[in-house]
Parts: structure tokens; sequence; C-alpha cells
């Protein structure tokens, strides 16, 4: 291996405003490696990658390509230097075609207009690389599921013909199957030579794939050390600074949990992806729904949230029968329901808009009086949604934008609590975010349980299943497959349900809600 890094970072600094974001961080980054960045929310991470991909110009530190020194005033320059980036948030156009998203900075030109024959053939290829060849080219981006995008927009940057690509959460958004396409073509490029550096919330992921580690925290690197040469205790230690306990609270017993259900759906069918789905959940339980990704989950919580239209069935809250035909429907107080969506830029968030609109928005209809929102009573809701749910901010009017993303999700939580809901759906909540803030979410959980409400929980993650829920439903092809609880509810248990293989660890009755 050549002795020279293909790429190195020194005592680089940023600053917005009072805030370190990077102070004197060091990387050095080899050929042929795969090199995970690790850190909480808000330890620098991002500012590094966007330094890197030319987004963020640094304030002091100098960069080196091959020894020689260079900075990226825009991320064109940092592709032509063979930088490219997959950033958490996709970058596509959902109305452009996935050929033309791959292909929409630079696409080839005939007689001064775009090639559509090349640029199938360039994308179709980029596809294949990306392990995504089941996906055509003609296709619109925006009737892709979120983890096809995700694959289209790892084809989108390996069009570039990168020597460093940066994967930041890139496999957040993927099902099982999907991450062990993209893991098989990382292996192949770090074998080809190329430079990867992979930054996941998910330590099974760095353990399994990394060549080497880095740790940030608070802006600076604290370590950097040989895949496997730290336990995960140390490591999660290093990344929050503190010690590490265990991750998950304790669960009730069983006769801490009322017996009446606050939330009852009976045959719920819409549109071939959801079948005669019945479920209860009391309150003071916490429900998971487990299962592949796609598989109805998501449409589910939307169902019963009043956002799909045409949809079979019955709804029961409190034992009576509801109809919710509309989220306002489902939020009244009556109801109390709230919904934390999948994808916090663009179904949780107003990104432009401040801390403090995008607390207040969800119930400015409790903060007004005729009309006209009681400010002392706003800013006070919202100073105690920052403390209950720890988020760091440098204030209320700051553009929630400028928050990392941890807090940004504590953000889209803490908007829904504000209406303090009876019934509380959850789009995989933790996608995406660092482990310190997982466990602050799942000790909020519980708490909110021990209130008395009633949780409904998906997560692609099966520890959080395991560890967070009272009770899991597995869902396959839009039907209830399996039930599990105590020591049933196990890994080996949701993965056979998942797949819809017969296993031996026994599977509890699926009981539809009492009439």
């Amino acid at each position: 291996m050549d002795s020279i890094p293909l790429f190195q970072m020194e005592k680089v600094s940023k600053r917005y405003g009072g805030v370190h974001a990077l102070e004197k961080a060091d990387l050095t980054v080899e050929a042929g490696r795969i090199h995970a960045i690790l850190g909480e929310n808000g330890a620098g991470k991002s500012t590094l990658i966007k330094i890197m991909a030319g987004v963020v110009m640094p304030d002091e530190g100098r960069m080196l390509m091959k020894d020689q020194e260079m900075s990226f005033s825009s991320p064109a320059a940092a592709v032509r230097q063979g930088v490219a980036c997959i950033f958490q948030e996709l970058s596509l156009i959902p109305d452009l075609s996935v050929a033309d998203n791959i292909m929409i900075t630079d696409p080839p030109k005939r007689f001064g207009l775009i090639d559509r024959r090349k640029q199938r053939l360039i994308a179709m290829d980029a596809l294949a690389r990306a392990g995504a060849e089941d996906i055509h080219p003609a296709a619109l981006v925006g009737d892709l599921p979120l983890s096809r995008r995700q694959l289209v927009e790892i084809a989108k940057a390996l069009a570039r013909d990168p020597k460093i690509l940066i994967l930041d959460e890139a496999t957040s958004a993927l099902t099982a199957a999907d991450v062990e396409k993209v893991f098989a073509v990382l292996r192949r490029l770090r074998n080809e030579g190329m430079a990867l550096l992979f930054i996941s919330h998910r330590m099974n992921e760095i353990t399994e794939l990394a060549d080497t580690c880095t740790v940030f925290r608070n802006g600076r690197n604290v370590a950097t050390y040989e895949a496997g040469s730290r336990s995960e205790n140390e490591v999660v230690e290093m990344m929050i600074g503190r010690h590490y306990s265990h991750v998950f609270p304790p669960k009730p017993r069983a006769a801490a949990i009322a017996r009446r259900p606050a939330l009852e759906c009976r045959t719920l069918s819409w549109d071939n992806r959801l079948k005669n789905i019945s479920l209860s959940v009391r309150p003071g339980e916490i429900v998971g729904l487990g299962g592949l990704d796609g598989q109805g989950q998501r449409e589910l919580l939307l169902a019963i949230f009043g956002v799909l239209r045409g949809m079979d069935g019955d709804i029961f809250v409190d034992g009576q029968r509801v109809s919710i035909n509309s989220p306002s429907a489902a939020k009244v107080q009556s109801l109390g329901m709230a919904l934390i969506p999948e994808d916090r830029k663009t179904e949780g968030l107003m990104l432009p808009m401040s801390v403090r609109d995008n607390l207040s928005f969800a119930a400015l209809d409790m903060l007004s009086v005729r009309g006209i929102i009681d400010s002392q009573a706003e800013r006070q809701a919202n100073e105690d949604m920052l403390r209950l749910l720890a988020v760091k901010t440098d204030g209320l009017n700051g553009p929630v934008s400028a928050l990392s993303g941890g807090n940004q999700q504590k953000v889209v939580i803490a908007k829904w609590l504000m209406r303090k809901p009876g019934i509380i759906l959850l789009n995989d909540p933790t996608r995406g975010i660092d482990v310190g803030t997982k466990q602050e979410i799942y000790q909020l959980l519980r708490r909110l349980a021990e209130q008395g409400a009633a949780i409904l929980y998906y997560s692609t993650d099966y520890d959080e299943l395991i560890g967070c829920c009272d009770r899991v439903l597995v869902l396959y092809d839009g039907t209830i497959k399996g039930e599990f609880a105590g020591n049933e509810l196990n890994e080996h248990a949701l993965v056979a349900s998942a797949l819809n293989v017969d296993h031996d660890m026994g599977r509890t009755r699926i009981e539809g809600p009492s009439s």
C-alpha cells in the first residue's frame, strides 16, 4: 500500500457563532480502507464531511490530497478532485427519473442536447455498481420507496467515479437485504483501492464493515483505532464521554398495564397494502411493529392517523368507535393522537423556521385565546419541552435547521408532546441518530407509558423492538403474522416471522380485540 495517505486533515476548525462545530480536528484517510467515523449527533461528524465535500469552508487548518494542500470551494470542486459524498438527507428530485437524477450535474450531450440513450446506459452501470440493478433508469424517483431512493443516491455518487466515497448514514433507510447488497459493493470498492468514510450509528454495521475507526466528541477527535481492538462499551463511552449504562429501561410487570385498550383497530384494510389488521394497545403499553421494511407498517400508522383515504375497517379509542378522516381529526383533544413521522426533514419540521415555531405548530390551538397566541404560555410550554427532552440549542429563535440530527428529532417529538397525547404513533423515530440520544428517547417513551400513554412503535431495529416493547406484532405482506411477548420476544422469533418461515420459538396466539 502507498505510504503517503490519500487524504489528510490537519488542525481543522469550524465555528458557528460561539459554537465550535470542529476544533483542531485531524483525520488521515488511506486508499483501500473503510474508515468509520463515530460520535454522537453534534460531535462534529457532519461538519467534518461537509468540509471534505466542499459544502462549507473551514475557519482554519489545512487539507491535503496525496500530500498536496488544497481546499474545496464548492461540492463540484470536491467532485473534480475525487471526493463524493452521500448525505443522510437525500438530494434527489422526486419528479425526475432515476437516470436524470444520477446524471443531473453532468449529463452526456450529443449535438448540444442530452444524449438520453447514453445517460440511460451510464445510469444502468451505476445502479449495477450500487447493487440496485433491479431499479429501472426511467422510473420516477418519487414513485420509489425510501430504501430504493437511498440506493439511487449511492448510484449517483458512484457515477462520479470517486477516489474517496463518504457515506453519511447511507444505510439507515435500507432493508436488511439492501444493506447486505450495499456492504458487498463497499467491500468490492475497497478492494479496488477506493477509500471509504463510513458514518453509522448502528454499531453492528461498524463491527462488520470498518477497518479503521475514529471517534469524535464535542468537535474533537478523541481516538483512532483499528476496528475490533476496542469493545463496544469502550467505544460508546468514548463517544458520550461518560459511563455507558444499559440502553433500555426496565419493562413493567403486566399488572401495571391497564386492561382496557386505549386504541383498537378491527379488520383494517387499504389498497391491498393492509389486509384485515386487528390490534390493540393499552394505556401504559408499548407495542412494537416489526417485520421487513415495506410490509405495511408505515401504511398502518398513516391509516390510524387519518392520512389514507378509502380505508376499510374500524378504529376505537377508549372503547368508542371513531371516524378519523384527517390528521386534524386524529389530533383533537378528545382523541389525543400524535404521529412522529419517518423523515424529520420533510415530514416533521419546517427547516427555515425557528425552534419556537416548530415546537408550537402542532399545538397552536391549545396555546391561543380567541385566535391570538398567548406568548407567555407558548414560551413556558416550549422551555418545558426543551428541558424534558434535553434539546441542545442556542435558543428558541434560531432556525431548527442549525440543530444536529438528534436534536432535530427531539424537536419533532417535543412538538407532538406539546399536545399531551394519550396515543402516540412512532414511525422509526431513532433512524440516523446517535446512541446517547437513542437512550434518552427510550427512557422518554417508557416514562410516557408509565404516565398512561398507549404507544405503537414501528422500528427497523430488532434490538429496539426487543428492548423497548412489551409486545411486538410482526407484519408480512400487509397482515399480522406473529405476536411476541416475554421470553418469546427474541431476535430469532422476529426474524423467522418477518420472513414468514416456520420456527420453533413458540408464537403467542393472536387475539383480535374484543367486541
